[in-house]
């Protein structure tokens, strides 16, 4: 069993790199992503007031449009921006440009600021300028101009992009020929820094709608969805595992009929739906529940019991359309299973021989009865990122599942695979975990 256990840890992670390296190329393709939206707001930004010179479509000049392709690795390969997000590849930070231009051709105060085989480069952050020499495609020095210390020594790298590579870059980005390109490009030096940041690293990227770590947003989101992912698993296998239990029992009577008949009604109604119905009829006309949120805005100014209370009454409406889904499969399987071990050979064998009903149906049946369920077991886990976003969107809770959904709605790349990681990793722990739960809970089971 421990070597069947270690294989399949061992597939964890070329499951992931699988998973999030399909979700990352397709990102790169759908409409709308962050580079789609910072052109659209900058046209917004621009309509009515004329267009300056030297903007591209979308209110912006190709200077920004190229800083947000660097942000977000739009300017490398697929394969290789992934790299980057991985942390297995360093990110090119600081970015500081200049061209090579012909003598004469730009003075700034009289001076030239460069040939065709000099240039300065005003190092971003640092705030000193560096001379970059070059001797066809390759760079013989790179110093800074006040003191001439190479600035290699600070972790500086430098390399040089041909008029060629402009060009294509040009051509990938506008979806145009070549041939098109503008015609006044120069070779140019790019100085900059790197670093490994990636998710082996732990950071997740920045989020582009909300401005902030994707790792700090889904710190926040956890605790919700740790609240209503344990009592929903409370409340749901509390009641459904008796209840099935009672039904196969008392099968065909009053009670399995009229149980059957609510959690069935349950299953068919939406949660979201069952919740825009509450907030209706219960909380705008009632008005005996609060219509959004999960505290009241004067939560922290209220005492241990008050908050207690009035987290409870924010609790109740969201928490019945979460569950109320939830019974109708796990109790009919608990129902279905116990049955049918209640009516098998071992079951009647151990009551013939002299075994209370009850004995038969908790120490024989029950167990076997069990093992179905136990399957899904190991899924729990994901209950640190479970959540419903129409559930969410309903009673504007802060919730993992509507991180996701506004995340999906606003292409926030960085959020969308930030979530996707973990959701995934807990899925494929959770399969392993349902394995183990398995293999303690039926002994013929043996992973040779």
């Amino acid at each position: 069993m421990r070597d069947y256990f270690i294989r399949r840890l061992l597939l964890i992670p070329p499951t992931l790199l699988g998973v999030t390296l399909l979700v990352f190329t397709i990102t790169r393709f759908v409409p709308g992503g962050p580079m789609e939206r910072a052109l659209q707001e900058a046209q917004k930004a621009t309509e009515g007031g004329g267009s300056s010179s030297g903007q591209i479509g979308g209110g912006m000049n190709e200077e920004q449009v190229e800083e947000l392709e660097e942000e977000y690795g739009f300017d490398k390969p697929i394969f290789q921006a992934y790299l980057q997000w991985l942390g297995a590849l360093p990110r090119e930070r600081r970015l500081s440009k200049a061209d090579f231009r012909e003598q004469g051709k730009d003075k700034v105060g009289g001076d030239f600021v460069g040939d065709s085989n000099n240039t300065l480069v005003l190092l971003k952050g640092s705030g000193r300028q560096a001379r970059v020499t070059r001797k066809g495609t390759f760079v013989t020095s790179a110093t800074y101009s006040d003191d001439n210390r190479p600035i290699t020594e600070d972790g500086w790298e430098i390399r040089l992009e041909t008029i060629a590579d402009r060009k294509e870059r040009w051509s990938r980005r506008s979806g145009e020929d070549i041939s098109k390109a503008p015609q006044n490009y120069d070779d140019r030096a790019i100085v900059y820094k790197t670093r490994f940041a990636g998710l082996l690293q732990g950071d997740l990227g920045r989020s582009t709608d909300f401005g902030d770590p994707v790792w700090d947003l889904i710190k926040g989101r956890i605790p919700v969805a740790l609240y209503f992912g344990i009592l929903t698993a409370l409340i749901t296998y509390g009641v459904c595992l008796p209840l099935g239990i009672l039904k196969a029992i008392r099968h065909r009577t009053m009670i399995d009929n009229l149980t059957s008949i609510l959690i069935f009604v349950g299953y068919a109604i939406p949660g979201f739906a069952l919740g825009a119905l509450m907030l209706v009829y219960l909380g705008a006309r009632g008005g005996w529940f609060p219509l959004f949120g999960l505290t009241d805005p004067n939560f922290d100014d209220m005492g241990t019991w008050d908050q207690f209370v009035d987290l409870l009454h924010h609790t109740a409406l969201p928490l019945l359309c979460y569950v109320v889904g939830g019974f109708a499969w796990l109790t009919m399987m608990m129902k279905n299973n116990l049955m049918d071990n209640l009516a098998a050979d071992y079951v009647r064998t151990a009551v013939s021989k002299g075994v209370s009903f009850r004995s038969a149906v908790f120490k024989h049946a029950f167990r076997n009865s069990f093992i179905p369920i136990a399957s899904t077991l190991g899924q729990l886990i994901t209950i640190l990122v479970s959540g419903s976003i129409l559930i969410e969107s309903v009673f504007d809770i802060q919730g993992f599942g509507l991180l996701q959904y506004q995340a999906l709605l606003g292409r926030d790349q960085t959020v969308i695979m930030g979530t996707l990681t973990i959701a995934a990793c807990l899925l494929v722990l959770g399969n392993i975990l349902s394995d183990l739960i398995v293999a303690m809970v039926d002994p013929r089971v043996k992973f040779n």
